[in-house]
């Protein structure tokens, strides 16, 4: 089993490799373009000694340096091509190392996501900065990033399902060197990102030249016209002049076309580009032998998508040959070339537009898995949780040495979780800093965990899944008029509508009812937790309030109390952060007051 010294090495090793091999590269770059310097000089100061010697000899010194000079262009193209690999796998490798550190600064945090309503994710740090999403991302296209959002917001509910994705992360995580060339090759794209939407919006616009038969048939009359033309110049019957003077008419005649086609260019076409990125994509997934039967699927529903979408790409790439003005004119007054390429592009649309959305839905899931990946690989002593049906009598929820993942490892302080029936609730008191709402987290974000098919930080753990809902911490809205204690009502009120409506619910609470006055709150609270028990809901309540703790008298089976203490020795005020049996003894609210001045009367 790996450690996360031996994998930092590994990392360490990786980024060194990459830099030696870009400082090789770099070598290369320079002698080749002195190489191209000298052969461009000395083929022209060899042409113009031999200037009077004929056209055979200055030409026939130019081409014994030219060719070589172009083939030394195309060579030192794929040079750069390698320098530019070698530099994102660098990099990739120490952003890796710094995330093992702890340092996730250079990934995308999804603060585009955060939503104060959701169901669990705004308690829970899912996006922003310093976020679970900061910490997953390892994603490298914007269908991936969006998968990853979308599962981190909408976790997995059913065993299958998760265990299925548990299987695909399992099989990813072993190969390192796949994973870090699908996301090179994904960073390297040095276009926009093009918005998925934006991808779907142009496969489902209708075509602007193909529905007109008209337009179908010029390219080949006007190729037609051009070719008999020829004929006749070449046989005498017609004069070339004539037949420029016809050429000129239709070079004119296609500008037609010109604002049309530039428009659809303007809008699509550096976005498409970003399909070529896709297409390697899949390529490089194509060419591994994948088992897990999550990726064997995703492998069918992108069929034969990367040739298709290189064609794409390869045509897209031709029409931007309408910027050589020169060729540009040549080609649209000999067949409509314009026209001609903008019907191939729309011909590709019509064949393959149905399948688009399958083939990026295809890279998002790919590169989403890619991240969660990432994280096993990161996590060695991380476990897959083992995974129970749900069933109307059972709920299972049991960890060891649980503890928060974004918490650094060498001050994470581990407990454990143990909730194995349907109605239970657990309540959590404690003074102040002790710890209870980082436990409550710590429990949420492994229950998410766990539910999208990652490995989580604890040495073991079984669940039952379903759906976590959370009220930790609500806020006031000035803009919809609404108090802090509404919000938090509203919250409750939800909690109870999905209860009654069936659903199953993991439910964690954090000092439920705090805008209220201290009766109000002991009172409402003790009744919405006899409510949760009659709808067979099952959670964690952490509170000050110590009378909630009476509750284990009236359910002794099935309502647990435990808590975080702090512990004041003299003036000193101490916290293990460890979770024990039984309602909090000790309170620290007065005693931190005092130590930072503020009288306290007896």
């Amino acid at each position: 089993m790996q450690t996360i010294e031996s994998i930092a090495t590994d990392y360490r090793r990786r980024a060194e490799q990459a830099e030696a091999n870009l400082k090789q590269v770099q070598r290369q770059i320079y002698r080749i373009s002195l190489l191209r310097v000298v052969l461009f000089v000395g083929g022209i100061a060899t042409a113009i000694c031999l200037r009077h010697d004929g056209w055979m000899a200055w030409g026939g010194a130019l081409a014994v340096t030219m060719l070589p000079f172009l083939a030394l262009v195309k060579y030192h193209n794929r040079l750069f091509q390698r320098k530019d690999y070698a530099e994102k796998e660098a990099e990739v490798n120490h952003q890796e190392l710094a995330a093992l550190d702890y340092d996730t600064s250079a990934f995308a945090d999804g603060n585009e996501y955060n939503d104060p309503a959701h169901l669990y994710a705004f308690d829970l740090d899912v996006y922003g900065p310093h976020s679970l999403f900061q910490y997953l991302n390892r994603t490298c296209t914007q269908p991936g990033k969006t998968r990853l959002a979308a599962w981190l917001g909408q976790h997995l509910e059913d065993k299958a399902a998760i265990e299925k994705r548990q299987e695909a992360v399992r099989e990813l995580c072993a190969m390192i060197d796949f994973r870090q060339q699908f996301r090179i090759l994904g960073l390297l794209h040095k276009g926009k990102s093009a918005d998925e939407g934006e991808l779907l919006e142009w496969a489902a616009s209708p075509s602007v030249f193909r529905p007109r038969p008209l337009l179908r048939l010029m390219p080949y009359v006007v190729g037609g016209t051009n070719l008999l033309c020829l004929i006749l110049v070449a046989t005498g019957i017609l004069s070339g002049t004539a037949w420029g003077l016809l050429w000129m008419c239709f070079a004119l005649l296609s500008f037609v076309f010109t604002g049309q086609v530039t428009r659809v260019q303007n809008v699509y076409g550096k976005k498409l580009q970003i399909l070529g990125t896709y297409a390697r994509l899949l390529q490089l997934m194509d060419r591994q032998p994948l088992q897990a039967a999550l990726l064997h699927d995703i492998k069918e529903e992108s069929g034969r998508a990367s040739n298709a979408i290189l064609r794409l790409n390869r045509l897209m790439n031709e029409l931007d040959q309408r910027n050589n003005y020169l060729m540009y004119t040549v080609l649209n007054g000999t067949f409509f070339w314009e026209l001609w390429q903008m019907m191939r592009i729309e011909r590709w649309k019509e064949q393959h537009a149905a399948s688009l959305p399958g083939w990026l839905d295809a890279i998002g899931r790919t590169d989403a898995l890619m991240s969660l990946a990432t994280f096993a690989y990161n996590h060695p002593d991380y476990t897959y949780p083992t995974l129970t049906d749900a069933t109307e009598q059972s709920f299972t929820f049991r960890a060891t040495a649980l503890g928060h993942p974004l918490m650094r490892r060498d001050r994470c302080v581990r407990n454990d979780f143990r909730m194995e029936q349907r109605p239970e609730f657990i309540i959590i008191t404690g003074a102040n800093m002790a710890g209870k709402s980082t436990y409550l987290r710590t429990v949420g974000i492994n229950f998410l965990l766990a539910c999208l098919g990652a490995p989580v930080c604890a040495t073991d753990m079984t669940l039952t899944p379903v759906r976590l809902l959370t009220s930790l911490r609500t806020s006031d809205s000035l803009s919809d008029n609404e108090s802090y204690f509404f919000a938090e009502l509203k919250r409750l009120k939800l909690i109870i509508d999905k209860l009654q409506e069936g659903e199953r619910l993991f439910i964690i609470l954090d000092e439920i009812l705090k805008g209220t006055n201290s009766t109000d709150k002991q009172k409402g609270s003790l009744a919405l937790i006899r409510q949760f028990m009659s709808l067979q809901a099952n959670g964690i309540i952490a509170t000050h309030d110590l009378a909630l703790g009476t509750l284990a008298d009236a359910f002794p089976d099935r309502i647990r109390n435990y808590r975080f203490e702090a512990d004041i020795t003299g003036d000193t005020l101490t916290f293990s952060y460890r979770l024990r049996p039984g309602v909090a003894q000790n309170m620290n609210a007065c005693f931190l007051m005092q130590k930072m001045g503020i009288a306290v009367t007896e």
